[in-house]
């Protein structure tokens, strides 16, 4: 098998792997709840009946709001090419960016969602966006020390160079491996709008903060918007569980038994992962707006430790 052929593969992973992945998370959130919950298959019918609905937009709205769906959802697709997704190798689409080229590129695809929201001409969206703000103000200099604090330990910000620096013995049980995946810990929660930041299934509009960004969508719209939403929660898993955690079940090889048994473990982790952090939020509630800067401030102080720990080698 070429390298063509396990980029490929690898993007395919993301896109399939992701409503599947929500899938399971819901699904066990409601057993935590005591409920039977829905079939993990649910994702999957959502996006078929989204994508087979009518697509109604704002009569004030602009070409904004035809583009930002698509560049949101093409956002996660890109940083899948850049990071070890199911390869330790590069694969020929990697040399296009590194770790701050990724955040950049998520970064975009969330602010083209903001200019959606803005442009959509109704209250709450905006609304959400402002809360958003709010809170990605804090979040970009939490991913800015964590990036920081790997590349002061591998000497680089290749994605592919980071995991393996950090899977040698020297640092894999060390304080600074432990604070950066802290640190990114609760980067996953602030930017994906998690418990304890934002509640992505309440259907109150005054306390929405993520959701409230996708209110005005519809049709195709809403299925590019759910579906990027879902890549971009399993993009920054995998750079939890492969970079920033340990490179154990990629692939060395780009042979389509290497690539399938990479995905089942990668599969793994990351979905031991969401069930962490799903078993995280069973033991907390939303915390109040202000309150939420408090928490990514928290992990802003790991990630600034992570950081002093790197440069003094600890």
């Amino acid at each position: 098998m070429s390298l063509w052929w396990a980029q490929g593969a690898q993007v395919a992973f993301v896109l399939l792997y992701a409503p599947l992945l929500r899938g399971f998370l819901e699904r066990y959130r409601a057993r935590l709840a005591g409920r039977h919950g829905p079939s993990i298959w649910q994702p999957f019918r959502d996006l078929r009946k989204w994508w087979n609905k009518e697509t109604v937009r704002s009569s004030e709205s602009t070409w904004i709001s035809h583009w930002a769906p698509v560049y949101y959802f093409l956002a996660p697709v890109t940083v899948t090419m850049l990071i070890p997704a199911l390869t330790s190798f590069p694969l020929p689409l990697a040399w296009m960016g590194d770790m701050l080229a990724g955040g950049m590129i998520l970064g975009g695809g969330g602010f083209a969602l903001l200019l959606a929201a803005l442009d959509s001409g109704s209250v709450y969206p905006a609304l959400g966006a402002s809360r958003v703000r709010l809170v990605g103000t804090f979040t970009e200099s939490l991913a800015l020390l964590l990036v920081f604090a790997a590349a002061s330990l591998a000497g680089t910000t290749i994605p592919y160079t980071v995991n393996q620096t950090l899977a040698d013995p020297e640092w894999t049980v060390s304080a600074t491996h432990g604070l950066v995946l802290l640190g990114w810990f609760a980067l996953l929660i602030a930017e994906t709008g998690r418990i304890p930041i934002d509640n992505p299934s309440t259907t109150q509009e005054l306390s929405m903060i993520d959701p409230a960004r996708t209110f005005e969508a519809s049709g195709r719209d809403l299925a590019l918007y759910e579906w990027g939403g879902w890549m971009k929660f399993l993009v920054l898993s995998v750079v939890l569980t492969n970079v920033l955690g340990t490179p154990w079940g990629l692939a060395r090889q780009p042979t389509p038994a290497a690539l399938a048994i990479a995905a089942v473990a990668v599969a793994l982790k990351t979905l031991l992962a969401g069930l962490l952090l799903v078993s995280f939020e069973a033991g907390f509630a939303k915390l109040r707006l202000i309150r939420t800067v408090d928490f990514v401030v928290a992990g802003t102080l790991l990630a600034g430790l992570g950081a002093l720990a790197a440069t003094m080698h600890l």
